[in-house]
């Protein structure tokens, strides 16, 4: 039976020359390794920095940017799998990488605050100014950009990312917050977290799960990024002392006195930023893939040999990660470009 890979939204530099979401400007699919039954094409590839994306209620795809500063909005009203028109949505924010979706109202996070667009779907052409949900997190940029998401308990999962490569800066970055829909009850769930860019609840137990990019600059090969599980309120994930399962930091190693530390659930590939999460909880895929982990990895700019530019697998059992290994690849084509972005429909 064939499979269609429509569940993975990958945005490349390369796609980008096109002036309308239905372009013919020819892109190279032909590099990319997919495993046998399956296939892919370009949905959208008129989307300037795409980083984060959520799925409507309607069918409408929204798109958040870290450089470019707009927010976009993909349709597809003939519904051939295949974007009708792109709309911008907002512009000039201060790096809107994060969107999430809920009772009809989009969420956008900057650096520094949570913006609310409401009824967004039936105003797309004007969908006027936003409600200002929250506006108490830091402004400083280095990994300040957001992945968020409403958990199972309804409240909207924010992080802050450690301002540096590395240090001990204390709350309330290096953690993941969350807070009610209306910006009330701002707290810090998960501790030890250098720059998570996404993260998900496993569809049966409900609890979190999670990415880390590594440190940079203590050599090719280590540390891991890592695939994290944080069932309960309060853990610490290592950051800056320990990473991975065993790399003590060379500055920050014997300063953890007093915090107890959980390793990865699985480690990854060192320096291969992993970006995007998802649980896969869709149809089409044959059932050894369902609620199995997908990861996007960006790829390394900081390595001798790059890695990464794939979407990866973990495979769990009885809520354990049980492997890692490579669902599709080849993006890695000459240039430093990767895959940035996976949402499961």
């Amino acid at each position: 039976m064939k499979q269609t890979t429509v569940f993975a939204f990958i945005i490349l530099p390369l796609f980008l020359f096109s002036e309308t979401a239905c372009s013919k400007t020819p892109v190279r699919l032909d590099t990319i390794k997919l495993p046998p039954g399956f296939s892919i094409d370009i949905y959208a590839n008129f989307v300037p920095g795409a980083r984060s994306m959520t799925l409507g209620p309607n069918g409408t795809l929204f798109v958040g940017t870290r450089d470019e500063g707009n927010v976009y909005a993909i349709v597809d009203r003939d519904e051939n799998h295949r974007a009708d028109k792109i709309y911008t949505i907002a512009r000039g924010l201060n790096f809107p990488n994060g969107v999430a979706l809920r009772d009809g109202s989009l969420y956008v996070a900057e650096i520094n605050r949570i913006l609310r667009y409401d009824n967004i779907e039936s105003k797309l052409e004007t969908p006027g100014e936003p409600v200002v949900v929250n506006d108490r997190f830091p402004s400083a940029r280095s990994h300040g950009w957001k992945y968020i998401g409403f958990g199972p308990d309804d409240k909207l999962y924010v992080p802050v990312g450690a301002p540096c490569n590395i240090c001990d800066e204390g709350d309330p970055y290096a953690a993941i917050h969350r807070m009610n829909p209306d910006g009330s009850g701002l707290e810090i769930y998960a501790r030890g977290v250098r720059n998570t860019v996404g993260f998900d609840w496993h569809p049966d137990t409900k609890e979190l799960w999670f990415t880390d990019n590594g440190r940079d600059r203590l050599g090719d090969n280590i540390p891991p990024d890592e695939l994290n599980h944080a069932p309960r309120q309060g853990m610490h994930f290592g950051y800056p002392y320990l990473h991975g399962t065993n790399v003590v930091d060379p500055e920050y190693g014997g300063k953890s006195a007093g915090k107890e530390i959980t390793t990865p659930a699985q480690e990854l590939g060192p320096h291969v930023a992993s970006l995007g999460m998802k649980f896969y909880t869709g149809k089409m895929f044959p059932e050894e893939y369902k609620n199995q982990i997908f990861i996007a990895e960006h790829g390394s700019w900081n390595r001798s040999v790059p890695i990464g530019y794939r979407i990866t697998l973990v495979r769990l059992k009885d809520n354990k990660a049980t492997g890692y290994e490579v669902f599709a690849e080849g993006w890695l084509q000459g240039a430093a470009t990767g895959a940035d972005l996976l949402i499961s429909l």
